[in-house]
């Protein structure tokens, strides 16, 4: 299996910036691409980013793109989410997940426990 856990979420101010980490373990790992989904009270959990761990290649969402980037270092086990000009609709519980490549949390195995953004209006 699979272990995640995410990191460094927190308060921000509309437009700032923040910088998720997922730090990744399991012998199984190195072969997984690395999604990142969100979850605001009251709503379904959703699509952020995804990477390929082997490639690199992402896809964001289109609520995301041109401000969040998602990468990854395959020496540590780490995936990134770098979010900038953050928005108070970007509120949300973060998650990682692996052993998936598409935008549905039904194409993920393993998730973290998650890390709680908050961005002020």
């Amino acid at each position: 299996q699979v272990q995640l856990v995410e990191s460094g979420g927190g308060l921000v101010q509309a437009g700032g910036s923040l910088r998720l980490s997922c730090t990744a373990s399991g012998r199984t790992f190195s072969s997984n691409n690395m999604g990142w989904f969100r979850q605001a009270p009251g709503k379904e959990r959703e699509f952020v980013a995804v990477i390929s761990w082997s490639s690199g290649r992402t896809n964001y969402a289109d609520s995301v793109k041109g401000r969040f980037t998602v990468s990854r270092d395959n020496a540590k086990n780490m995936v990134y989410l770098q979010m900038n000009s953050l928005k108070p609709e970007d509120t949300a519980v973060y998650y990682c997940a692996a052993r998936g490549w598409g935008t549905s949390t039904y194409d993920y195995s393993y998730w973290g426990q998650g890390t709680q953004v908050t961005v002020s209006s």
